[in-house]
């Protein structure tokens, strides 16, 4: 039988759209647009209409998707809950209810419950899965089980669009937009502390740097709520991969003594940058209510220019003797590694002046009752003046082949560790157009 001249073999390519064209249209189907029902009619069983609605009130204390709790409907001038056992369909273009009368009653907010239009409509959301910020432009309904629930948030402008379009077409969904509400993480009601939820701890998977960026792009009310749900050790990792400026108002928002707390568990050189970045006064507050040790620390290396090698070294070295035992050393790494990251550990004779560097693998290496002075040698570490310039920092490392370099006195008395990506990060924000050994002169110059 010949072929019309219409008829073509379906590629593999159009079968695959074709099934996608169709799930979305599926999905479409069970989907119901919060924000296109707002004004529909709210209808009893006889085909009557009740009111208007306004909102859809969930709760969110458990369970993965929110639970339909009733809705908001206007009656006249009053503003009256309908449960949800009263509901009996919402449908693209009303909600249909199961009976004739109704006690209609006025609302009032319950404890664990959220008005999603009120409440989550055009506010920042943590897309946990994938670790950014989204604005809610939509939120969709669909039936779980016997009842409703809260499914997905749409965050395309596309969507935001549609709510000004005529009301045709505000109940029009678009699913391949929409983010699975279980990756949704909220900043809480109004005035009410934020809790993440039991059955999504997926914040707490992301890393610090994930975690950075999210707080960035966060509105100065939540990104506090947010650094306030991690621990001192976990905000303190996220604050060190903040830009300086974000970073400096986050610890201007908070008390001083949360700003202390943050600022005692940052690495040395990374408190002493937010620091530096920060108003005089606000410095000085945080100093004073700082242990004086870590204060007194903290002061020494903000007398240093942040761009010589005083101003990005690490002040905590974890220091030995010669005459100490491996077991020794060991024990003091891992008593410093609670606070910090352990490079290596500084050995020193009885006037303190700076005799080896150890890596951590020569010591896990060593029979544990050996003398330190028997497991050092040659070659010779690698150090700088507080006062050496980043091109001398930079030459320093490059000769020595090393990862870090230490910061000596005059006198050979170590002070600090400069690892090598704190030189990439002092490269990075210097972004001078000063020209480095490796690079070749420019023509003209």
């Amino acid at each position: 039988m010949a072929r019309t001249a219409a008829w073509r073999r379906p590629t593999a390519r159009s079968v695959r759209n074709s099934r996608g064209v169709a799930a979305r249209r599926a999905l479409a189907g069970q989907l119901f647009s919060a924000a296109g029902l707002v004004g529909r009619p709210v209808k009893n069983s006889g085909g009557q209409d009740v009111g208007r609605l306004i909102d859809f009130v969930v709760r969110w204390d458990h369970g993965v998707y929110p639970q339909l709790t009733g809705i908001i409907v206007r009656v006249g001038s009053r503003r009256a809950f309908v449960h949800d056992m009263e509901i009996a369909e919402i449908a693209r273009t009303h909600v249909a209810l199961n009976a004739t009368k109704f006690d209609l009653r006025d609302f009032a907010r319950r404890e664990g419950e959220w008005l999603v239009l009120k409440d989550l409509l055009d506010h920042q959301l943590l897309d946990v899965d994938g670790a950014r910020v989204v604005r809610a432009a939509d939120l969709y309904v669909a039936r779980v089980g016997r009842s409703y629930a809260l499914v997905g948030v749409d965050t395309s402008f596309v969507s935001f669009l549609r709510r000004v379009l005529p009301a045709s077409a505000k109940t029009m969904p678009t699913p391949e937009k929409v983010v699975d509400w279980s990756s949704i993480q909220s900043f809480g009601l109004p005035g009410e502390p934020l809790r993440l939820r039991q059955p999504n701890r997926g914040l707490q998977r992301l890393r610090p740097a994930e975690l950075a960026d999210l707080v960035e792009d966060l509105a100065r009310p939540e990104r506090q709520q947010l650094i306030s749900l991690l621990n001192p050790e976990e905000a303190a990792d996220v604050l060190e991969e903040m830009e300086p400026e974000e970073l400096g108002e986050v610890l201007r928002d908070v008390p001083v003594e949360r700003a202390a707390q943050l600022i005692t568990h940052m690495e040395p050189d990374e408190a002493a940058d937010a620091l530096r970045d920060l108003p005089e006064d606000d410095r000085d507050s945080i100093l004073a209510v700082l242990p004086s040790a870590q204060a007194e620390d903290l002061t020494q290396l903000l007398e240093y220019d942040e761009g010589v090698a005083g101003g990005i070294m690490t002040s905590r070295l974890v220091k030995l003797s010669m005459d100490e035992t491996v077991q020794q050393a060991r024990d003091k790494a891992i008593a410093q590694r609670e606070n910090d990251e352990v490079h290596g550990l500084v050995v020193v004779d009885s006037h303190g002046r700076l005799v080896d560097d150890v890596p951590l693998i020569d010591l896990m290496a060593a029979a544990p009752d050996k003398l330190i002075r028997d497991i050092i040698g040659p070659p010779t570490p690698g150090t700088v003046f507080p006062d050496a310039d980043l091109e001398e920092v930079v030459e320093q490392l490059i000769a020595n082949r090393g990862s870090s370099l230490l910061v000596v006195d005059e006198s050979g008395r170590p002070l600090g560790r400069i690892q090598a990506d704190d030189i990439v990060d002092a490269l990075v924000e210097s972004r001078s157009s000063r020209r480095w050994p490796w690079q070749a002169p420019r023509l003209g110059s």
